[in-house]
C-alpha cells in the first residue's frame, strides 16, 4: 500500500471459537463476522494461552508468551511493559482510541491509548472509578438500575435484558465505535480497539434476539467419561458455579442466550463495517476480530474459563486485509496454531514499523496470508495457575491437531486427538496403545518447561507443583502485588 493502513481491533469477552457460522455452528447467526472471514482469513486453531481475562489481555498487549509477560493466571496487569500495543502505534504516529473493556489497572491507565471510553462491567478496582458507560447510563436513564436484569458477572443462568435495548452495554459499545469512525481525522492513520464486554456472563440478550433463539438447536454439552469428577457441584450450590452437571435444560437455556449475545455483537460488527464503508475507509483498514478466551458452557461439566479444553482456550481469530496490502486470495483458512501474542507483531508488520528494541514471542499473521507454507511454530504453549480449586493448575501444548495437558498439582496427564475428536471426549493418555505418543508429548513439555528451572521440570519429567505460581520472574518487579 502507498500509505500505512488504519488498524481496527474488534474483540469480544469470553467468546468460544465454535459459535460462529463460519466455524460450522449451525445455530449461530453471525452474517457479518462470516463475511469478514470470507473476505479475509479464518484461523481455525487460534488459542488464548492463559484463558482468563487479564493474562490473555497481557499477551495481546505485549506480543509475549505468559512466561515472558509474567502472568500465569488471573491477576492484575502490570502498569508498564517494554512492549505496549497502543503506545507503540501512538509513537509511530497513529491516533489511538479504545472503546469498551480494557481490564487494566489502575482502571484509567491506558498503556498508550490517547482516548478511552470504558465499559468495565460492574468492576470497581480503583477508588472512585465509574466507567464511561455507567456515567452515560446515569445521564440517559437516571431512574433506572444498569444491573436490573439481576444476574451476576459469572452466573450460569440466563435472562432477557430487563431494560430498553438502547441501554445495553453491547449497543453502547457499538454506538461509540460508529461515532468514532464518523469523526476520524483522515490525515493520519488510526488504531481503534473496540472491546465488547459480552458474551461474557451475564447472559442477557435483548428480547428480540432472545426470541430469535427460542427453540434453537444449540449444541448439547460435550461430556467425556473422564469428566465425571466435575459433575458434582458441591454442598452449597452457587449461581456462579465453576463446575457441575446442571442438566440439559440449563445448558440449552444458557447457550441460547449466549448465542443471542453473540448475534448482538455481530450486528454491531456489521454497523462498524458499514461506518468504514461510508467513509471509504474499508480498503484502507486492517481488521482483526478475536476474543480474550472462551466459555465452557457446561462442556465436561465445567463452566466459565481457565481450563485447557477447547471451549475455554480456543478463540475466534479472523483477519481481513485492505486491498493492496498483500496479494492473496480471500476466504483463506489456516489450521496453524495461532495465539493472541501474534496480534501485535501483525500490526507492527502491517504498519511497516521497525521493531527496533521490541522483540516478540508472537509472529505476524500476515505471513500465513502471504504464504500458506510460511515457517511457523510447531507447537503452542498454554497454561493457567490455580483457580477455583488447587487442582486446576496446568500446562498444555498443542499443534492444532493434538493436545497434551499436564495437571501440575496432581501429576495427571491427558492427550487428545483434536482432528478425530474435536470435543475431547476420548482421553488417549489412558490407552496403553498410545503410550509412545504420550511419552513424545511429555518430552516436548519437559523441553518447554526446563528453562524455567527445577520447580517446573527435573530429571526428564514435568514436576508436580503443590504451590501455585501466579507471576513468573519476568513480571515487572515494581508492579508485583
Amino acid at each position: 500500500m502507498a500509505e500505512r493502513p488504519n488498524i481496527l481491533l474488534i474483540m469480544a469477552d469470553q467468546m468460544r471459537a465454535d459459535c460462529l457460522g463460519c466455524t460450522g455452528a449451525g445455530a449461530a447467526h453471525t452474517p457479518n463476522l462470516d463475511a469478514l472471514a470470507r473476505q479475509g482469513i479464518l484461523f481455525s486453531s487460534a488459542y488464548s494461552s492463559t484463558p482468563s481475562c487479564t493474562p490473555a489481555r497481557a499477551g495481546l498487549l505485549t506480543g509475549w508468551s505468559p512466561w515472558r509477560h509474567g502472568m500465569l493466571g488471573y491477576g492484575r496487569i502490570a502498569g508498564s511493559y517494554a512492549n505496549e500495543m497502543p503506545r507503540m502505534l501512538a509513537d509511530a504516529g497513529y491516533s489511538t482510541t479504545a472503546i469498551g473493556k480494557l481490564h487494566y489497572f489502575p482502571q484509567r491507565h491506558t498503556h498508550g491509548f490517547q482516548t478511552a471510553l470504558l465499559d468495565e462491567s460492574g468492576r470497581v478496582e480503583t477508588p472512585g472509578f465509574v466507567s464511561d458507560y455507567r456515567q452515560w447510563f446515569k445521564r440517559e436513564a437516571p431512574d433506572l438500575d444498569p444491573d436490573a436484569t439481576g444476574l451476576g458477572w459469572n452466573d450460569f443462568d440466563a435472562r432477557t435484558y430487563a431494560l430498553p435495548e438502547r441501554l445495553h452495554p453491547t449497543q453502547w459499545t457499538g454506538d461509540r465505535a460508529v461515532e468514532r469512525l464518523s469523526e476520524v481525522d483522515e490525515s493520519r492513520p488510526f488504531f481503534l480497539k473496540v472491546s465488547f464486554a459480552r458474551p461474557h456472563s451475564p447472559y442477557d440478550p435483548p428480547e428480540r434476539l432472545a426470541r430469535r433463539f427460542d427453540g434453537a438447536a444449540v449444541p448439547a454439552a460435550a461430556v467425556g467419561a473422564w469428566a465425571e469428577k466435575f459433575a458434582h457441584r458441591g454442598e452449597e450450590p452457587r449461581s456462579d458455579a465453576w463446575c457441575g452437571d446442571l442438566g440439559a435444560e440449563q445448558v440449552r437455556k444458557s447457550r441460547r442466550a449466549y448465542y443471542a449475545g453473540v448475534a448482538f455483537i455481530d450486528e454491531q460488527v456489521g454497523r462498524i463495517v458499514e461506518a468504514l464503508k461510508s467513509r471509504k475507509l474499508l480498503e484502507r483498514t486492517l481488521i482483526v476480530f478475536t476474543a480474550d478466551h472462551g466459555d465452557m458452557l457446561g462442556d465436561h461439566n465445567l463452566w466459565r474459563k481457565t481450563y485447557p479444553y477447547e471451549g475455554s482456550a480456543r478463540i475466534p481469530m479472523i483477519l481481513r486485509w485492505p486491498e493492496g496490502m498483500v496479494r492473496a486470495r480471500r476466504g483463506l483458512k489456516s489450521g496453524k496454531p495461532v495465539e493472541l501474542r501474534d496480534v501485535l507483531p501483525t500490526f507492527v508488520d502491517a504498519a511497516g514499523l521497525r521493531a527496533g528494541p521490541h522483540t516478540f514471542d508472537g509472529q505476524t499473521l500476515l505471513d500465513l496470508v502471504r504464504r500458506r507454507d510460511a515457517p511457523w511454530r510447531e507447537t503452542l504453549d498454554l497454561e493457567h495457575c490455580q483457580c477455583y480449586v488447587r487442582e486446576n493448575d496446568w500446562n498444555a501444548l498443542t499443534d492444532g491437531r493434538m493436545k497434551y495437558v499436564w495437571w501440575a498439582y496432581t501429576g495427571q496427564e491427558q492427550l487428545f486427538d483434536l482432528r478425530a475428536d474435536p470435543h475431547e471426549l476420548r482421553d488417549l493418555a489412558r490407552e496403553p496403545a498410545r503410550a509412545g505418543e504420550l511419552a513424545e508429548w511429555r518430552g516436548r513439555m519437559v523441553r518447554h518447561l526446563t528453562p524455567r528451572g527445577d520447580r517446573f521440570a527435573r530429571d526428564g519429567r514435568p514436576v508436580v507443583r503443590t504451590k501455585s505460581v501466579l507471576y513468573s520472574p519476568n513480571f515487572p518487579a515494581g508492579d508485583k502485588p
